[in-house]
């Protein structure tokens, strides 16, 4: 509940950041890619990405394919802060190196691609501290029926320990990410 209150809550106004925002929605909403370093809106690449990199610190995704950027995101993260996750209900988004290990078309959040979080090292060192590591952590869109806020969901850290990305932008990753996709996430 705390969740959909925050995402209720989120500023919604600001003169140039809000028609920035408009731009991105409206770009992602036809069907087209934001490219977030350009501010310009392109078309969507076609294909599969054979790596995913996750840099927390500047909120950023990347995709690749053959060592090539194929797009980038601007990402929201998890509401306990930029540190590595070290157990769960934290709120924070684990650190390493990683895989995809499903696709969920039935999230909470439009729709979902799981991270193989814990690593076998996560779980043991979290064992030693004497709690549980956590787990479901993934890279999704926002919550069902929330899908309206679309880039302005990125102003704020809100998940409890996910990547998130609009719906048009998880609905283009959902297609091209297969499971076995390399995932690194650092700070």
């Amino acid at each position: 509940m705390k969740r959909a209150l925050l995402l209720l809550t989120l500023p919604l106004c600001g003169c140039a950041v809000t028609s920035e925002y408009s731009a991105i929605d409206a770009c992602l909403n036809g069907g087209r890619a934001w490219d977030y370093r350009l501010g310009d809106c392109g078309p969507l690449a076609e294909g599969p990405v054979d790596r995913i990199s996750v840099d927390k610190s500047a909120h950023r995704m990347i995709v690749y394919r053959q060592g090539e950027v194929i797009r980038e995101f601007r990402v929201a993260l998890g509401r306990g802060g930029l540190g590595p996750k070290r157990q769960q209900g934290d709120g924070r988004v684990p650190e390493g190196n990683y895989r995809i290990t499903a696709h969920n078309p039935s999230s909470a959040y439009h729709l979902s691609l799981r991270i193989g979080y814990p690593t076998a090292e996560q779980v043991a060192a979290a064992a030693e501290r004497g709690v549980n590591a956590g787990g479901d952590i993934m890279i999704h869109g926002l919550p069902n029926d929330r899908g309206w806020i679309g880039s302005r969901h990125t102003k704020v850290d809100w998940t409890e320990g996910c990547v998130a990305v609009t719906n048009p932008e998880i609905e283009w990753l959902y297609k091209v990410v297969k499971v076995g996709t390399p995932v690194d996430i650092t700070a």
